[in-house]
């Protein structure tokens, strides 16, 4: 069995359509939504869920009038302004506002504010058309998304043992923050989705910088590929400056939308369509064995299990 988490610099990079094309060819796979603060790859494979879990998220601060005291020192002292007394002079939590950092309840002199955990997150298991999921649900703007990406992986991993699974391909998150961090700790093989754009360029190293820090093999995809030739040779010379393996380019093609719009992965939506052989490529190229030397190490990216 061998990971394979998919990230990309920038959001909008087209990650999450390349998962679903990916995993779509691929057989006997478990399946990872690890971008779990804007999911959407549910819109492309429509899991139908199997079980259903609780998660926990920050904590909240809440108010016992009957202790409070209105000494006014948590209103002073919060830098979030959650906390304010309306009209009759009873002290409130705006929950959009409070952070959880607990000062509140640290310097209530009387003990009238307590903080309670939230359990408003949620994960799930579900069948897929293409193999089982492991996807979840945040509140937005909540905590925890970093811990929970590690539940999901963790559950995967289960399923993928217990299935005899050759793959787990997790779908990650763009930039370089908590969730980021914790789709590619661990992985066998990073592939970084790459935007024909300056920016998307520009992500992309400072992608490539928190994967190096792992130390985890890393190729690459080009989408958009010819909408800035010039800059594709560019991102192209600097791939190979710094041995980084190029999986395949994806020209800009409209069939990728009209099969996002359809619900349905591009191998699905048209099989004879060039970008259907790329990925067709793609898939051959993980399938088999390929030894790349690097200047820190020797790694062979994937071996599927016979």
């Amino acid at each position: 069995m061998k990971e394979i988490t998919i990230i990309s610099g920038k959001g909008g990079a087209g990650k999450t359509t390349v998962t679903g094309s990916i995993v779509s060819l691929l057989d006997n796979t478990v399946i990872t939504d690890c971008d779990v603060d804007a999911s959407d790859l549910f819109l492309l494979l429509q899991p139908e869920n199997l079980e259903h879990h609780a998660f926990p998220g920050g904590a909240k601060a809440i108010v016992n009038n009957k202790l409070c005291v209105n000494c006014r020192k948590c209103v002073n002292e919060c830098r979030f302004d959650a906390l304010y007394y309306d009209d009759s002079n009873i002290l409130n939590i705006n929950e959009y506002y409070c952070e959880g950092c607990g000062l509140c309840k640290n310097i209530c002199p009387v003990n009238a504010i307590d903080m309670m955990q939230e359990y408003s997150n949620h994960w799930f298991i579900s069948s897929t058309r293409h193999g089982k999921m492991v996807h979840a649900k945040m509140k937005p703007g909540e905590e925890n998304s970093g811990k929970l990406v590690s539940q999901l992986r963790s559950a995967a991993k289960e399923i993928a043992i217990a299935d005899f699974a050759q793959f787990i391909v997790n779908d990650g998150p763009p930039g370089i923050g908590c969730s980021a961090i914790a789709s590619v700790t661990g992985t066998d093989l990073v592939i970084m989705v790459i935007e024909s754009t300056l920016s998307g360029f520009h992500d992309f190293k400072r992608a490539k910088e928190l994967v190096d820090g792992f130390k985890t093999p890393i190729v690459a995809i080009i989408n958009k590929a010819d909408i800035n030739i010039e800059l594709t040779n560019e991102i192209e010379n600097y791939l190979k400056e710094n041995e980084i393996p190029l999986l395949g380019k994806i020209p800009f093609d409209r069939v990728m939308k009209e099969a996002t719009r359809e619900g349905k992965c591009v191998p699905e939506y048209d099989q004879s369509n060039a970008i259907t052989e790329i990925f067709r490529d793609i898939v051959k190229q993980l399938h088999g064995e390929r030894i790349y030397h690097s200047s820190s190490r020797d790694f062979t990216i994937l071996k599927s299990s016979s």
